[in-house]
């Protein structure tokens, strides 16, 4: 039966106990009422006829006259007609037999007077049997008056038990399912799917019951079996990040050690139980390298572990959940070996460019010798190869250095001889290098850089060095007869912009963040415009050596520029 019907049959049967209790308390009142108009009409009226008659006797002791004798004959013939009690008919009868002889015998006192007692106890005899009717049916109606209180009373009392007892329970029936899904629905936001609901009606909370009782074990299910997933994952991620020869180091937003691997313990020189579930902050008050992790921005470190001294490489990986950061992981890559091997590489590069300059400048000051007149003369084709020679010579020389300038900025061996001097000295040294290079090509080299320009701190040498490699590789791309700015200006109130911008190719996009990188080279380049994709990138370190900045803005077809910024002298 639905909850629907139950409640119907539950308000149907209230309204049914409130009728019932409504046609008991009618009943019995059209029962007194009936009671109280017997006495009324059966008895009242008799007792009134008989007053009248009595009346009328009483009104002459002696001979009645006619209205006395008219009023005696309507109210006997009206007793004579309402006859209700036991007994009464008789003396109804013996009084019109007296009434009768008294019409005869009206005339003679003497004998009217003796007529008189005897009627007016024949009336006494018909009221004393309508009081005791009166006092009969008076006794009776109190009994069934009683008798219905109490059973008004009773069946009141039993209705109003009944009712109680349904307004009591009932809600209770409602309101008892839902309390009990309530409470097990809070235990199942709290994970604790083992909650089950024991509705054992065949309404709609026993279908609830059911479909409850079915998703729970279905959680149950799926929480178990995601469970074990769930540390199947941890077990395996474990053992890869403790398989791993880099560094993991894994916190919470709070910044709360959640994970740290067998390298990183090493590492770090604090066991992995130690380690996870502290407050990293606090760690590393008393761990310099992890203070280091946590504070410093070095990418490349060295780690002494082991007994030697080991290069790592630091990432810091962001971890996020619905775009929001929940933690990080930081890691160390052993970059020992490639260390060593950019090591050897550099010291081989630097002994054989510090080897080749001096047979190189040998050949230089040979050539000198050749091309003097005293030495003897040379026929046009000798002299177009000498002259062959000295550019090969010239590059080669260049590259040397420029091997020779990266080894010592991979070395940290750079050396920068740090003064004052006004741009304008660095303009005109970059120029004057490049005034044979320009003419030959028809490149019109305008500056702009005003007297009042402030001077700036920098190493004259490599500073004239970079803005020659600019304005050189500015003049390599530049189409013939065309024109290359070279502006300085004040950047900032304490920085200093150099820049220079010409008007050829330009560069693609997607190659602007790799132009500064080693060994580049522009794709598309013929073979007098490239070199050897390192002069960018050692420009690049010797300005930043400078606590300057390097940079580049270029697009097809509007040409290139490059800038750099240094400190103003006094900053």
């Amino acid at each position: 039966m639905t909850i629907k019907n139950k409640l119907r049959i539950g308000i149907s049967f209230l309204f049914l106990l409130a009728i019932i209790c409504c046609g008991l308390s009618i009943y019995f009142l059209n029962r007194l009422s009936a009671d109280a108009k017997n006495i009324l009409k059966d008895n009242y009226e008799s007792l009134q006829f008989s007053k009248n008659m009595g009346s009328a006797l009483d009104a002459s002791p002696g001979v009645l006259n006619p209205g006395q004798l008219k009023v005696f004959e309507d109210n006997l013939y009206k007793e004579e007609h309402d006859i209700t009690e036991k007994g009464e008919q008789q003396f109804a009868d013996s009084l019109r037999a007296k009434f009768e002889l008294l019409k005869l015998q009206n005339a003679n006192s003497d004998k009217t007077t003796a007529l008189h007692t005897e009627m007016k106890k024949l009336l006494y005899g018909i009221i004393q049997v309508n009081m005791n009717a009166i006092e009969r049916k008076y006794a009776r109606a109190i009994d069934t008056s009683n008798n219905a209180t109490l059973l008004v009373a009773f069946v009141g009392s039993f209705l109003f038990l009944v009712a109680f007892s349904f307004v009591v329970n009932f809600p209770g029936y409602i309101a008892n399912p839902i309390k009990e899904l309530t409470e097990r629905i809070k235990e199942v936001s709290k994970r604790n799917y083992h909650q089950q609901l024991n509705f054992k009606s065949n309404d709609e909370f026993g279908e609830l019951g059911q479909a409850f009782n079915t998703m729970t074990t279905k959680l149950d299910e799926y929480e178990h079996s995601n469970l074990a997933s769930i540390l199947f994952e941890k077990k395996r991620i474990e053992t890869i990040i403790n398989s791993m020869h880099d560094a993991i180091i894994g916190l919470d937003e709070k910044s709360i050690i959640i994970f740290a691997n067998e390298v990183a313990s090493t590492l770090i020189g604090i066991p992995e139980k130690k380690l996870t579930g502290r407050y990293a902050p606090d760690v590393s008050l008393e761990n310099d390298l992890l203070r280091n992790l946590l504070v410093t921005d070095q990418q490349k470190m060295k780690i002494f572990a082991d007994g030697r001294e080991s290069y790592y490489t630091k990432e810091v990986l962001p971890v996020f959940n619905n775009e929001k950061v929940i933690g990080k992981v930081i890691i160390l890559k052993n970059i020992t070996e490639y260390q060593q091997l950019d090591d050897a590489k550099t010291n081989f590069i630097a002994t054989i460019s510090h080897e080749l300059k001096t047979p190189i400048s040998s050949i230089k000051m040979s050539l000198k010798l050749l091309e003097d007149n005293r030495i003897g003369d040379v026929n046009p084709e000798q002299r177009q190869l000498l002259e062959n020679i000295d550019e090969d010579a010239r590059r080669l020389l260049q590259i040397t250095g420029e091997l020779l300038d990266m080894a010592q900025v991979e070395t940290g061996k750079l050396q920068l001889n740090f003064g004052s001097t006004h741009p304008r000295n660095i303009v005109d040294y970059a120029v004057k290098a490049l005034k044979t290079a320009a003419e030959q090509k028809q490149v019109t080299i305008k500056v702009h850089c005003a007297e009042s320009l402030p001077d700036v701190r920098a190493d004259l040498d490599k500073t004239t060095w970079v803005l020659i490699n600019l304005l050189s590789n500015a003049i390599k791309y530049s189409h013939e007869k065309s024109v290359v700015d070279l502006v300085v200006k004040i950047y900032k109130a304490d920085e200093i912009e150099f820049s220079v911008q010409d008007h050829g190719r330009g560069i693609d996009r997607k190659y602007l963040s790799r132009i500064f990188d080693r060994y580049f080279k522009v794709p598309g380049a013929t073979t007098e415009q490239t070199g050897t994709g390192l002069g960018l990138a050692i420009a690049k370190d010797f300005i930043e050596a400078q606590a300057g900045k390097i940079g580049v803005e270029s697009e097809i077809g509007g040409g290139s520029r490059f800038y750099f910024t240094l400190k103003r002298f006094g900053n």
